[in-house]
């Protein structure tokens, strides 16, 4: 760890942050000067693992930010913006809703409770976590145990994954586990057991016998990863390192098919010019047949050229991921992983860059990135031995 870059780090989260909670960005860019929830919570885990008084209590007021603005019917906001005059302006999502972000909610209820014992929050939680919860059953649609998200609907809000994304459904199966560790819940539990066993048998190829979508499951081809998504119209095969980084942190799938996700992940990482992973691979470039459907997903401005932003473009946050996943079986890989974060993130005069140009090295996106910063302290702290629910 270097001991300078981590300051840096550290010092942002107080920066890009208010009394409402942890901002995207310290950059004068409106869009960022809000209380994201996926980037709230990001942020709060890194504060929980690092200890530091003052930051874990911005993370509860994010948390508290996007309980008082939840939909009536259990939506988490994407975002949340305090004009000057204090009113407030409430997005859940641009081009289409988000879904991801009521899973990093209740993630970050159960992680803040149990690091700091309040249990009292967790009881005023309760009812906002309970809404969320119905609501993402009544997502699945089907009632077959898979949410069905649309495109845009998460964290990769202009790449093509659309359907039964994997990331999504891990993400809620790691918000379920963390609700069972603070309060036991026997429906919950019996809710886990079966998303569990619907994404150990549908996700990769085998020979289970009533697969989620038997057409596309007879042409599935064996890797040694999560597929991506299920849609109606078959399986999207890409690698999402994101979606794969958590499945490896809640040890989904056997032992087996764990070493050969590393081996995967780890062969790819070292193929590249940055030494990380990218997050998702492989890019698609104008030839291909799904060009037109990520040209077209973007509300204002391109940025999914090949090797950037969600396509194929390196985020230190999802590669702070990665580095916790295997840090309890592979410390001197995630101190690698570390180096690599504390690299790029200390680009351009600490900068903190949104993400990365995976073939040229060259920063994307926005400056002073708090769930960059984020990353790094999570890798961090990890390989130090520091853990949270999951």
């Amino acid at each position: 760890m270097n001991s300078v870059i981590y300051n840096k780090a550290i010092s942002l989260l107080h920066t890009a942050s208010n009394k409402n909670g942890f901002l995207a960005s310290a950059e004068a860019i409106s869009n960022y000067k809000r209380i994201w929830a996926r980037d709230g919570v990001i942020c709060g885990l890194a504060a929980l693992l690092d200890g530091d008084e003052k930051l874990i209590s911005i993370f509860k007021n994010t948390l508290i930010t996007l309980a008082n603005h939840q939909h009536e019917l259990g939506h988490i906001p994407s975002n949340v913006y305090f004009k000057e005059n204090e009113e407030t302006e409430v997005s859940f999502g641009g081009l289409a809703g988000r879904v991801d972000t009521i899973s990093w909610f209740i993630i970050g209820v159960c992680n803040y409770t149990n690091t700091t014992n309040d249990e009292e929050f967790f009881n005023k939680m309760k009812t906002h976590i309970d809404k969320g919860l119905k609501l993402l059953n009544a997502w699945e649609f089907n009632n077959n145990h898979l949410l069905y998200v649309p495109r845009s609907g998460n964290w990769a809000d202009e790449y093509i994954t659309e359907g039964h994304i994997f990331y999504d459904q891990v993400l809620r199966l790691w918000a379920l586990r963390c609700v069972c560790q603070i309060e036991n819940s026997k429906h919950i539990s019996e809710k886990i057991n079966l998303v569990t066993t619907i994404l150990e048998e549908n996700y990769t190829a085998g020979t289970i016998l009533h697969p989620f979508h038997p057409r596309a499951y007879k042409t599935l081809k064996m890797e040694p990863y999560w597929m991506a998504s299920i849609n109606p119209s078959g399986y999207q095969t890409m690698f999402d390192a994101f979606g794969n980084s958590i499945a490896l942190l809640l040890k989904l799938g056997d032992d087996t098919f764990r070493k050969n996700q590393i081996l995967y992940m780890e062969e790819l990482r070292k193929s590249l010019k940055l030494q990380l992973l990218p997050a998702f691979w492989d890019p698609i470039f104008p030839e291909d047949q799904q060009w037109k459907l990520l040209e077209n997903n973007c509300k204002y401005q391109f940025r999914n050229i090949p090797y950037e932003f969600h396509n194929g473009g390196t985020w230190q946050m999802v590669n702070g991921f990665y580095g916790m996943s295997i840090t309890k079986d592979m410390p001197d890989v995630a101190e690698e992983i570390i180096a690599g974060i504390e690299m790029l993130n200390s680009e351009e005069d600490f900068g903190f860059y949104e993400n990365f140009n995976t073939q040229t090295g060259a920063a994307t996106g926005v400056k002073f990135c708090t769930w960059s910063a984020a990353g790094q302290i999570i890798a961090t702290q990890s390989n130090k031995g520091k853990t949270f629910l999951k």
